[in-house]
């Protein structure tokens, strides 16, 4: 080990100590998190509006705060974008996160001196608790990349804005700095493919021990830094190249391609931020699911997914949950956010102590029947059917209702697949998928038998056909995700022109 893993083993066992000791306490923490929530905020213009000093509990606040998008949080967040302070939370936001929205235009997350720490702290105790369990904190004594947005902030109202991704890099504490690349100058360059080429010239003659980005942006580094330098796989780039550090996406689909790529990669840690907060992160090397990060200024609520859509879900505490279940994420935290649905679903898979998988998003589903599909299901119907057949491998895929197919038969679901190696009988792999689809969905099954979906239909795509979509819709790169599936023919309807003759 060298200086840097030296002085830092003392501090990591201590986080993980803290980790440990937390997880066991989350249901307490988190009514303690609530009351603390309401006596901070109880005099913004939220808190009166809402009559915090009434609040007595969890049932007094589902009462008084209603679940809210971000359009109808619009209103506050435009009077902190004028100039007002005390809106959401005492004095003014610090930074705002600025997200992509569908249907509200750009969106401005709060993140307040409070909040803060919610996002550096988390990543970084993630990141040492893990590389302790794994033995790897000499990972500290090379160099590290962050696949990221820019880090350039744009003035409005007075609040630094910028992608999450970006603000985090300006709180990259000094003893990381020197160990991170690629440099500033090059993370500002905005068009993604100039900005890869100079991250690889500045990078494939370090010494890269930990990287970190959503899988289809780093597999684009990957395949770079290969062509660039004639190796077979980046591990014999980069022989101390021990993890790799994602989020946002389900990495099953991409593992198969990216462990062509690494060669035999030691370990990776999943970690689960959005710019609400950090959410979770995986805590064991051992254990499956994510750590829910119970002890860091956020009151969760759960809302079962079949019911979020309803005037007046249910809205259930920590400790109210089932395992097993879909659960929209309801947040409530210390940077302002009330009741704020972020839009993911998520699936307990333990209770002791409270791990979680993301199983989707909340508006990232098909119901064109009636069928209730989700992201979750179709990615495990898709795993599933690969682990039947050698050799296949995908590089993106999504799916999308046909409703009203030519010719006037029956309808379908149409799944546009990437392959990186593809099934040598297509229409064979079509029904297997089609079978593991049946049992992943008891609601796809009834209309399958009862003949309203006939089988579901591969297009099978043209290589690079998913970037050039993003390229072609300006969200290649950073933190953009492909959907897994849509309700809706737009994004399918603009990907025909990529299927295979």
């Amino acid at each position: 080990m060298g200086i840097k893993s030296t002085l830092l083993y003392p501090f990591a066992r201590y986080i993980a100590y803290d980790i440990q000791n937390w997880s066991k306490n989350a249901v307490s923490d988190q009514n303690r998190i609530l009351a603390d929530l309401l006596k901070t905020a109880r005099l913004t213009q939220f808190g009166r509006d809402h009559h915090f000093e009434q609040i007595k509990g969890h049932k007094d606040f589902r009462n008084a705060v209603p679940i809210r998008d971000y359009e109808a949080f619009k209103p506050y967040v435009e009077r902190i974008k004028d100039g007002e302070k005390d809106i959401l939370w005492p004095g003014k936001p610090i930074y705002f996160a600025k997200t992509s929205g569908t249907t509200s235009g750009a969106k401005y997350i709060p993140i307040t001196k409070a909040s803060i720490p919610n996002h550096i702290s988390t990543a970084r105790n993630a990141l040492f608790n893990y590389c302790l369990q794994a033995g790897i904190l000499d990972i500290f004594d090379g160099k590290v990349i962050f696949l990221s947005g820019s880090p350039e902030l744009e003035d409005v109202g007075g609040i630094p804005t910028g992608r999450l991704s970006g603000i985090v890099n300006h709180r990259i504490p000094a003893w990381l700095r020197s160990n991170q690349l690629p440099s500033y100058e090059t993370n500002c360059i905005e068009d993604w493919e100039e900005k890869l080429s100079r991250i690889v010239d500045e990078t494939i003659d370090e010494d890269m021990r930990l990287i970190s980005g959503i899988p289809p942006w780093v597999q684009m580094y990957y395949e770079q830094l290969l062509a660039r330098s004639g190796k077979s796989s980046v591990t014999k780039l980069f022989p101390n190249f021990k993890i790799f550090v994602y989020g946002g996406v389900n990495y099953t689909p991409y593992k198969a391609k990216m462990e062509d790529l690494t060669g035999h990669l030691p370990f990776s840690l999943e970690t689960y931020p959005a710019s609400e907060g950090f959410i979770a992160f995986q805590d064991s090397i051992d254990h499956q699911g994510l750590l829910l990060n119970t002890r860091s200024g956020i009151f969760y609520e759960f809302v079962a997914l079949e019911d979020i859509f309803d005037e007046n879900p249910t809205r259930l505490t920590l400790e109210e949950v089932e395992l097993n279940k879909d659960y929209a994420l309801i947040i409530n935290n210390n940077a302002g956010l009330w009741g704020y649905n972020i839009g993911d679903t998520v699936r307990f898979v333990s209770k002791t102590p409270y791990r979680l998988i993301v199983s989707g998003r909340v508006k990232h589903y098909i119901s064109a029947f009636g069928e209730h599909v989700i992201g979750k299901e179709v990615e495990r119907a898709l795993e599933e059917t690969i682990r039947q057949e050698e050799g296949v491998s995908v590089i993106e895929f999504t799916v999308a209702p046909q409703v009203s197919p030519p010719g006037g038969v029956t309808p379908y679901h149409e799944w546009f697949i990437e392959f990186g190696h593809p099934p040598g009988d297509m229409d064979k792999f079509a029904a297997a998928l089609d079978r593991a689809m049946i049992h992943q969905n008891i609601y796809y099954k009834d209309l399958r038998e009862g003949n309203i979906l006939q089988k579901l239909k591969i297009r099978s795509l043209e290589e690079n056909a998913f970037r050039q979509y993003m390229a072609h819709e300006g969200k290649l790169g950073g933190q953009n995700k492909v959907p897994r599936l849509s309700n809706d023919r737009s994004m399918a309807d603009q990907l025909t022109r990529y299927i295979k003759e």
